[in-house]
């Protein structure tokens, strides 16, 4: 059993059981023999690199001496590609050799499969980088215990190796002569990456197992998620995620009890809603225009009662106030958030990390694919804004023909609910007559979602391939570019069709006798008879519900899998039957190979930035969105920390002192879902109408009245030839039919123009727009200012901190003075030669 831990132990180190391995490089192997070749031939020999054999010997049966074996790996026939990926491979490895890297290979004993390289970064080397980044950290060496195996000790403290190591493998080495960038170590290297640790080692044991217990576990979504162990492991640039995830989903709470009591207070009072009232009262008998032409009948407005009472549940007074609500609760997430940012930075030790430090390396792999060579003298790639142009216009255009598929989209969607709704208004099966509407909408939204989930794997590849022709000069402005870019083009996918319900359905439709038309045979699409809101809360729940539960969970947890599934079926077709597995237990870095790789933070934040969209821009057509985030993203923590613990290969530490570019990107959302839930409330409800009503003309002051109010007269002798309903089940002595809409009754004389009543509403719609984003905005910038952006704590420590510096310094220039004080006194006449002897050893 002790024998057994030993060698767990030593799953992470070199052969020598001494130096750990920091990081590994992987390559494939054609298939090939191992023999002696000559010196003519290609050959990869397998070295050890240090003062650490690797302790493969070989018995010299004639001489009777040992003979160290040099396994050399024959490349086949003579390829110069082949020969060229060998010898780059063999100077990449210089290079790393120079840069103070100890290297071990594989002790080769397979004639096909992959190879690994460990890397192991000396203690000398991660000071000397630690002090040239200048980086806060305890560089006292500690004495470790007995129990603490001996790759640790010549290490310090690991994590320290998974900080500073990275800039060694994945950024750029030079040599006298050779230049290598991620684009060509692509070609000799086909991937790198950090090794888990293991378990087994004392100094992560209880790291690993609290990882795995207390956070990547879902039945422990009710516990606050271990922030510092995340960053110790997986480093600041991933902690600061999962920080930011769990403040976003915590102040989920509040909103999410505050859009249920608005949900039950609709839910309570839709009995007592005097329009629902008038709408589902058959006595009233409001005789409406037929849906389409030809086809459609005349039809009784109290066979919509059920759509109604629905809408009153979503449309009613508390909405405005959760609008106002909701956009307090935004401002109030980014000040927390803030907040809790300055105080991890002062934990972590990043309050005094320079820009340049921030991950802003060279970022030129791209250039090598667009064949742009321009060396400088510095040896340096130089672009103009010549170069880039190109790059630019191609850029805009996508993006504009993107934005066109879009749309394009969207109005394909339309073109089915019109004519889908037109073939079935045909049908002589009165029960699909009566179930058009909700047949349609259903449908249409689910299409909608699949549109919404297609395109978005499209666009995050298009956004990727723009980027990389803009040539971005460092990798943290490439990685923005991308974000925005990504972010816009998802953002118009999964928003175009809610906007189009919310701002442009039914407002381009006609009126009766003047209906606008699609190919000259369709009628543009009308609201609902209680308004299109109710519309936009089934279009919003499902595309929101939708992407949460298909794209942010199962393609998360399947496509994974999938992707694993298909690469261990396609190591298996390409290698062999003859392959010498190499023999024992395997070590942790073939284990690490095994997962999915790590392609970044950019798809998590994209998922929560587009459900802070659904939470912020249209809440006010559906509060209990909150709800269902919230729920989501308990989920969502507990998911992608499983993910990178048991999933994922180790990521690449980055420090990083904020969010980045997605800060602003809230930012604007913030502001932008004021505009958004104001206009939301003005046009799209029946909020505005209703106040104009109440206060302007009706008789009692009260509701009552008000559906007949909204409704204008039509003369069905006015109807076009050809669109008079051929079959009228009410009779046929109907002279009126009702629209919804402010018009001039027939018998005026300006009949059928925009009434004076329109022109009320809408000057208090946009009255409305103008006194609802001033006021939230007003108490958004005072939320702001009331809340500091520094915690009390934090601040006091920093001002002690700088009254403890300013003390050292002192103290040190006073020392300085008083010993230039004392070298004066030895070199003045009278000091005697035993002093001055004294003063010069020193």
């Amino acid at each position: 059993m002790m024998d057994m831990d030993q060698d767990s132990r030593k799953r992470l180190c070199f052969a020598d059981g001494r130096r750990k391995v920091d990081y590994v490089l992987v390559y494939h192997y054609r298939k090939r023999s191992s023999v002696r070749g000559s010196p003519s031939q290609h050959r990869l020999s397998i070295i050890s690199n240090g003062s650490y054999p690797l302790g493969v010997e070989e018995k010299d049966q004639e001489g009777g001496k040992d003979e160290p074996a040099e396994v050399v790996v024959d490349v086949g026939p003579p390829d110069p590609a082949d020969g060229e990926k060998i010898m780059i491979r063999e100077e990449f490895e210089g290079n790393l050799k120079d840069a103070g890297l100890e290297i071990e290979h594989d002790k080769e004993n397979k004639a096909h499969g992959h190879a690994f390289i460990r890397l192991h970064a000396p203690w000398q080397v991660l000071s000397r980088e630690a002090e040239f980044l200048k980086i806060k950290v305890p560089t006292k060496k500690v004495r470790h215990s007995r129990d603490l195996f001996d790759c640790q000790r010549n290490l310090g403290n690991s994590w320290m190796s998974h900080r500073y190591f990275w800039p060694f493998c994945r950024y750029n080495i030079k040599s006298k002569d050779t230049f290598f960038d991620n684009a060509t170590r692509s070609r000799i290297v086909s991937l790198y990456y950090f090794a888990h640790e293991s378990s087994f080692q004392p100094e992560w044991y209880n790291v690993i197992r609290l990882l795995h217990d207390e956070w990547a576990r879902y039945g422990a979504f009710y516990k606050y998620q271990p922030v510092d162990l995340i960053r110790k492991y997986f480093g600041e640039k991933i902690g600061l995620y999962f920080a930011w995830l769990g403040v976003y989903t915590q102040l989920l709470i509040p909103a999410s009890v505050v859009g249920i009591i608005v949900f039950f207070y609709g839910w309570a009072t839709v009995e007592t809603n005097i329009p629902s009232q008038e709408m589902c009262d058959e006595d009233q008998n409001f005789t409406m225009c037929p849906l389409c032409d030809r086809a459609c009948d005349y039809w009784h407005l109290s066979t919509a009662c059920g759509t109604a009472r629905a809408s009153h549940l979503f449309d009613n007074p508390a909405t405005v106030f959760f609008a106002i609500f909701m956009s307090l609760w935004a401002a109030m997430f980014l000040e927390h958030w803030k907040r809790r940012q300055i105080s991890l930075n002062y934990s972590w030790d990043l309050t005094g990390m320079e820009e340049e430090e921030v991950h802003s390396h060279t970022y030129i792999d791209k250039k090598i694919t667009l064949n742009v060579f321009l060396p400088s003298q510095t040896g340096h790639e130089k672009l103009t804004w010549r170069d880039r142009l190109p790059g630019y216009l191609i850029n805009i255009s996508s993006i504009l023909f993107m934005f066109g598929v879009t749309c394009s989209a969207v109005f394909s969607v339309i073109i089915y609910r019109i004519t889908i709704s037109a073939l079935m208004a045909m049908s002589p099966d009165p029960e699909v007559k009566s179930n058009v509407r909700v047949t349609v909408t259903a449908t249409a939204v689910i299409i909608n979602l699949v549109v919404i989930l297609i395109l978005d794997e499209i666009y995050g590849m298009v956004a990727a391939w723009l980027t990389e022709l803009e040539i971005p000069k460092t990798e943290t402005n490439f990685e923005e570019r991308l974000i925005l870019k990504a972010f816009l083009l998802k953002f118009m996918n999964a928003y175009a069709p809610i906007f189009y319900v919310a701002f442009f359905k039914g407002r381009f439709a006609g009126r009766p006798g003047d209906y606008v038309y699609v190919f000259n045979d369709y009628r543009m699409e009308e609201c609902a008879p209680g308004g299109c809101l109710i519309e936009l809360c089934i279009q919003l729940s499902i595309i929101m519900l939708g992407k949460q539960l298909i794209q942010n969970n199962i393609f998360e947890i399947g496509i994974p899998k999938l992707k694993k599934l298909c690469r261990t079926l396609k190591d298996k077709e390409r290698a062999p039957k003859e392959i010498v597995e190499q023999p024992g237990r395997r070590q942790q870095w073939h284990l690490d190979y095994d997962l999915e790789p790590f392609d970044g933070l950019t798809p998590e934040y994209m998922e929560m930035i587009i459900q802070f969209g659904f939470v912020s821009l249209f809440v006010a057509s559906f509060p209990l969105a909150p709800l269902f985030a919230l729920l989501n993203n308990v989920i969502e923590i507990r998911l992608d920390a499983k993910k990178f613990v048991t999933e994922l290969r180790r990521p690449d530490a980055i420090r990083a002192k904020d969010i980045g570019i997605w800060y602003n990107i809230l930012s604007g959302l913030g502001k932008f879902s004021v505009i958004i839930n104001a206009f939301v409330i003005s046009f799209t409800s029946d909020f505005i109408p209703r106040l104009v009503y109440q206060y302007m003309y009706s008789e009692t002051g009260t509701m009552h009245g008000f559906i007949n109010h909204t409704l204008s007269y039509f003369n069905v002798s006015n109807f076009k030839p050809g669109t008079v309903p051929s079959i009228t089940s009410l009779g046929k002595d109907i002279t009126f039919c009702r629209y919804k809409d402010y018009r001039e009754p027939p018998w005026s004389t300006e009949p059928y123009q925009f009434s004076k009543q329109y022109w009320s509403v809408l000057a208090a719609r946009l009255g409305f727009v103008i006194l609802f984003q001033n006021l939230v905005i007003t108490m958004s910038m005072l939320v702001a200012w009331v809340i500091p952006d520094v915690p009390k704590n934090i601040s006091e420590q920093l001002k002690k901190e700088k009254t403890l510096l300013v003390d050292v310094f002192l103290n040190e220039e006073k020392e300085k003075l008083q010993l230039i004080q004392s070298f004066r006194g030895f070199d003045s006449p009278g000091a005697s030669p035993h002093a001055r002897q004294v003063c010069f050893s020193l």
